[in-house]
């Protein structure tokens, strides 16, 4: 028999890291993730708000830094915020909000606010000189010029004083709400999009909402970009209102097809 020719086989390990692995941490938060009374700075810029942090955040999985901007979304916390901002000495709050996620960018969806400075008070008027006090005003004496009947001197001394406070009418305070399972198509694309709210075939005048960046939204336009022909979605989302503008932050977007008993 033949001797076996042994071939000696050296193996190199070398270390590389993984595929799809990051070498820097992520600065992306998940969507969905909540913020529970964190402090920051408020600031309008460039007809938007934003939010910067006072402390480091993080989801267990990606990490924003102190000082990270975030852009507040419009709501209508939002709108009692900018309007709160105008009688503070300083515009730090602390604040609970939901993080959305769009295309690799974290906003704010602001919920809950409390403001970490005082009111800002007007300054109280300098002293001014004693005049010299003026003469009571005496009416109906004898030389009087103008005589006021005594039937209207009744009524001025018996009459009810109403402030101005009182003729002015209760403020009316908003909140957001919740639709579910409401049908509807995406219209445009990008930031720019909105939901209109199917109408079956009813001739009813069609509703429109302008859509808050999030994951969901982003999911959906992935669908009709896809897809030749609109997509009818059913969706629940977050009703809210800024600037007379309503807005929808969508929580849920399910296609739904129509088996050609739906008009188009």
């Amino acid at each position: 028999m033949g001797s076996k020719l042994t071939i000696p086989i050296f193996v190199f390990l070398t270390t590389c890291p993984a595929l799809g692995a990051s070498a820097t941490p992520k600065t992306v938060l998940r969507d969905g993730f909540f913020l529970s009374g964190v402090d920051g700075k408020v600031t309008p810029s460039e007809n938007k708000w934003s939010f910067e942090l006072d402390s480091d955040i993080t989801d267990d999985t990606a990490i924003l830094k102190t000082g990270t901007s975030l852009q507040l979304l419009p709501s209508v916390t939002l709108e009692k915020l900018a309007a709160d901002t105008k009688e503070r000495s300083s515009t730090n709050y602390r604040l609970w909000a939901r993080v959305t996620k769009y295309k690799d960018e974290n906003f704010i969806f602001p919920i809950y606010f409390l403001p970490l400075s005082k009111v800002e008070l007007p300054q109280p008027p300098k002293p001014e000189e004693p005049q010299q006090q003026q003469s009571k005003l005496t009416i109906n004496e004898p030389n009087d010029r103008l005589a006021i009947p005594e039937e209207i001197i009744a009524k001025l001394s018996t009459r009810k004083i109403l402030r101005t406070e009182q003729l002015r009418p209760p403020l009316e305070l908003k909140q957001d709400s919740i639709i579910a399972d409401r049908t509807g198509f995406l219209r445009d694309s990008g930031r720019d999009a909105s939901f209109v709210l199917d109408a079956l075939g009813r001739n009813v005048q069609q509703l429109s909402f302008k859509l808050l960046p999030c994951q969901v939204l982003e999911l959906a336009q992935q669908k009709q970009a896809a897809a030749p022909d609109p997509i009818r979605f059913k969706i629940a989302a977050i009703v809210t209102k800024y600037k007379d503008h309503n807005y929808l932050l969508l929580q849920r977007a399910t296609r739904i097809y129509s088996h050609q008993n739906f008009p188009r």
